[in-house]
């Protein structure tokens, strides 16, 4: 069946309206704010037999997406392995080596029954805020094997035919410091897909089954099709980009990231063979999580290209299990965020050398996963986790966006108002950090510096998972990196920073301490000697830089009230003493 242009944008339209009403259902009734504020979770619709990527939500997590397409194939695999499938049927499962991400990490995934036959599988995907293990919170930067960090959960039947197992809730339950939270998080996830389930039916009564399939074949044949034009157009060649991760939390050594990275004709190879060995902390990740990555990766690069599983048909991936990007159980993967962001990394650098004019620098590239937790009077558990922003690349058009977030997410930050209404915390800074973007022609953003007081009377453990801390981010085409992440906490003989830079455990602050994240900016694009004078005394005035940098990095002298010292600038510029 072929569709008319008119019709398949209207359709298309229908389809990512309703993954994005699942997005919203699960952000209103969520009881966890990471879920319910930071929108870390996502829902999408995949294929009956492949479970490949049909279509996604525009406001759930990216990097979800992508790994989802290998969650619903465990779940078609293990359909086929037990039988018995039913309309009303739901499975859920955390299981990260089998198309998940870490432990935190739910998913919820129904087929769509039509006339007795699957007609497409929707799934849910989201953050819970605690599943046991041996830190609150679940990133434990100490450990060894997946049992340290939660509990583990395989693919099981969660609902059969429409009537929820109650032992499998209530092992969830018993498995986690709050349950509570759980709960909510995971009646949030059923009710979108409930809604999504009724949305589906609905438009494929009104249009037609065979309608709707050809609909979606179309969308994936024109999404592969906008990317092989893409690659055609670019240089064939092999290029190489190498980046580090600072250390796995176990032993202080830089973990390498490699990419060989090769175009020809209309296809591409992603060849992350060179990469590190899997290592002993939480830095590992598995196959379907770095397919996922690169799928974000390549995304923001060619962002003409349709969201679904098409625009991977012309990629090849080469991530042998002899590297930390393809681990198995029972290795560490609490940290998979900070890996990802530097697979995203050595792809953006990598393609610097293929197309310099579409380039960017290097975003913030970690996420700081910051948990602090205490007890509550009667014995209640408090747990907040949270992720932090930073600053993006400088890029051909602009600068760098100040405190965003990742390019792995569309998600928020939680806003400081919140936090502190569920938690015995008090935010006592929340700023943009100076002099924290790499220079350059377009400046990279700025970080920001975060300043949390423990309220509780019996204080509060802290945990980081952070990276960035040895490695600043890379600027581009001449520009500079970013300031390195920086992590502190008060003790009673003053401020300590963590031996690891960017990992912390078995620290606790007592009532009145505090902790204070300083988030890298975003690497700079181009020769910082080339901005504008202009745009550098606008960003003394602002903050955004200091005088000695704008001197040192910028080569403009600024005079004692601030205005632009045009001559000292030249000459500076020139190379001339003053």
């Amino acid at each position: 069946m072929t569709l008319d242009p008119v019709t398949l944008a209207v359709l298309n339209g229908r389809l990512v309206q309703i993954a994005d009403e699942m997005d919203a259902t699960l952000y209103r009734s969520a009881f966890n704010p990471i879920i319910a504020e930071a929108h870390d979770a996502c829902h999408g619709l995949y294929h009956a037999e492949t479970g490949a990527t049909l279509v996604q939500g525009t406001s759930g997590l990216p990097i979800f997406v992508g790994a989802m397409a290998f969650a619903v194939k465990a779940v078609i695999d293990k359909v086929a392995n037990d039988g018995h499938l039913e309309t009303g049927d739901t499975y859920i499962f955390n299981d990260p080596y089998d198309g998940g991400t870490h432990l935190n990490d739910f998913r919820l995934i129904r087929p769509l029954m039509r006339k007795g036959r699957v007609f497409a599988w929707i799934a849910s995907v989201g953050h819970w805020l605690d599943i046991g293990g041996n830190v609150p919170g679940n990133y434990n930067p100490k450990a060894t094997e997946s049992f340290q960090e939660g509990v583990r959960i395989p693919p099981v039947k969660l609902i059969r035919a429409g009537s929820i197992q109650q032992d499998i809730v209530d092992i969830l339950a018993a498995n986690s410091r709050v349950p509570q939270s759980n709960w909510g998080d995971l009646n949030g996830q059923i009710n979108a897909l409930d809604l999504g389930e009724r949305r589906l039916h609905t438009l494929l009564d009104e249009y037609g089954d065979d309608t709707i399939t050809a609909a979606l074949a179309a969308l994936s044949s024109r999404a592969e099709a906008l990317m092989r034009a893409n690659i055609a157009a670019l240089p064939d060649g092999t290029y190489t980009c190498d980046d580090f991760l600072d250390n796995d939390g176990i032993t202080d050594v830089p973990l390498r990231i490699a990419l060989d990275l090769t175009i020809a004709g209309e296809t591409m190879r992603l060849d992350f063979s060179r990469s590190a060995p899997p290592c002993d902390g939480p830095l590992n990740i598995a196959r379907s999580t770095a397919i996922a990555c690169c799928y974000v990766a390549l995304k923001h690069i060619f962002i003409d290209v349709p969201a679904n599983a098409g625009c991977l048909a012309p990629i090849k991936f080469d991530i042998p299990d002899t590297t930390l990007l393809a681990v198995s159980a029972p290795r560490p993967v609490a940290g998979y965020t900070e890996t990802i962001l530097r697979v995203i990394d050595v792809i953006f650098g990598a393609f610097a050398k293929v197309a310099p004019e579409r380039s960017q620098g290097s975003p913030f590239a970690t996420i700081n996963a910051l948990s602090l937790a205490g007890w509550r009077e009667h014995r209640r558990r408090w747990i907040m986790f949270c992720f932090f922003g930073g600053g993006l690349g400088g890029n051909p058009e602009s600068d760098g966006l100040n405190h965003s977030n990742n390019p792995i997410s569309t998600a928020t930050i939680p806003p400081v108002e919140i936090l502190e209404s569920l938690y015995p915390v008090m935010f006592t800074q929340w700023a943009l950090r100076p002099d924290s973007g790499g220079p350059g022609h377009n400046r990279g953003g700025l970080g920001a510096i975060y300043e949390i007081e423990a309220l509780a009377e019996d204080g509060a453990d802290v945990f980081l998972i952070g990276e960035r801390g040895k490695f600043p981010p890379f600027g581009v085409n001449g520009g500079g990196p970013a300031a390195l992440n920086r992590f502190i906490y008060e003790t009673d003989q003053g401020e300590e920073t963590p031996p690891l830079i960017s990992k912390v455990t078995d620290i606790r602050i007592r009532h009145g301490q505090k902790v204070r994240l300083e988030t890298p900016g975003g690497g700079g694009f181009g020769d910082p000697a080339t901005r504008e004078p202009s745009r550098v005394v606008r960003d003394v005035q602002l903050g955004y830089i200091s005088r000695d940098a704008a001197r040192r990095d910028y080569k403009v002298v600024l005079r004692e009230d601030g205005s632009l010292d045009a001559d000292a600038t030249a000459k500076a510029r020139a190379g001339t003493p003053a």
